[in-house]
């Protein structure tokens, strides 16, 4: 099969290229090989790829701690199911599906990858697998930081760094449908994007005083640095700090911060999908590739707003 493969963890993005790598066995798969249970093959339609995972100690090792490189990046998707290990439940060969690879495994930016049966979720047939591979990661993020971590409720308020981009975006969209007041950051160039996906107000980070929002319930943070330890003063007592960039430098004086790593769950995948046949959110894409030109996409000087998407299959 073709996949888009990586070596040399020093190089980075600049390190992919395309090669010949072999499938998985479908056979042997569909055995009792407790290495394989609860395992499907999905037949990859459309992919993610998160641009700092590259440099994630997962990326490179096995569940064992060992070395496995040459590795195949990428950790969303969405595909059709192939092949069934022993001990699969809830999923059957031929069923559309979207979520999230392990870790610690082979990715997605291939034409078939092995995925935990319990990673993945239904795709509605009228939702399509672009879209699918787009809201995957984006979607678990924003509602895991949001309700999991923030426990945001109607009528508080909160901060989304970010919000025109594509995680920012669906945390606007999800806390805009919960009922709390959205305040969007970024830069100027995303103000328009963050208002359009649910933001009430907005701060340009670059040209207007942070401090000016006053103090919110909740701070969904992407970006961490800087801008993470600005936002923990704008904690209200009893709120949160919830951030994907690592530990927080600083922290609310009368508030929690957490930081979390995003986990596939088949229950919240299935209520974003079901948001998305609603046009309740929208998946924010801002460009589309092919596996033959994903390299180029990653590695392009242009500056993309919203997730790339590599369409493996036409």
């Amino acid at each position: 099969m073709k996949a888009i493969v990586v070596t040399d963890k020093a190089s980075g993005t600049a390190g992919m290229r395309l090669a010949e790598r072999p499938a998985p066995d479908t056979a042997r798969l569909a055995t009792l090989d407790g290495a394989n249970y609860g395992d499907v093959v999905v037949e990859v339609h459309a992919s993610g790829f998160t641009g700092n995972e590259l440099e994630w100690p997962s990326t490179w090792v096995d569940r064992r701690g060992h070395d496995r490189t040459p590795v195949i990046p990428g950790h969303e998707l969405a595909g059709v199911v192939t092949s069934l290990s022993y001990g699969t439940t809830g999923l059957s060969v031929g069923q559309r599906v979207f979520g999230l690879t392990d870790w610690t495994r082979d990715g997605s930016l291939a034409e078939y990858a092995v995925v935990e049966a319990r990673n993945l979720a239904p795709l509605p047939g009228d939702v399509d697998f672009t879209v699918g591979a787009g809201v995957a990661m984006t979607g678990l993020t924003a509602w895991q930081g949001l309700f999991d971590h923030g426990r945001l409720q109607a009528g508080q308020s909160v901060l989304v760094h970010g919000a025109g981009g594509a995680v920012g975006s669906m945390a606007a969209q999800l806390a805009h449908e919960a009922g709390a007041h959205i305040i969007g950051t970024g830069r100027e160039a995303h103000r328009r994007a963050a208002l359009d996906f649910g933001a009430h107000e907005f701060v340009d980070l670059e040209n207007e005083d942070l401090k000016a929002v006053g103090k919110v319930d909740l701070v969904f943070d992407v970006f961490g640095g800087d801008i993470g330890k600005r936002s923990a003063s704008l904690v209200r007592a009893g709120g949160t700090l919830v951030t994907v960039a690592g530990p927080p430098e600083e922290r609310p004086a009368e508030g929690l911060a957490v930081d979390f790593i995003v986990v596939s769950d088949r229950t919240q995948l299935g209520e974003i999908a079901q948001r998305v046949r609603d046009g309740r959110v929208r998946a924010h894409i801002g460009k589309v590739a092919t596996l033959d030109t994903a390299v180029a996409a990653f590695n392009s000087t242009e500056r993309v707003a919203g997730k790339t998407v590599i369409r493996v299959r036409p």
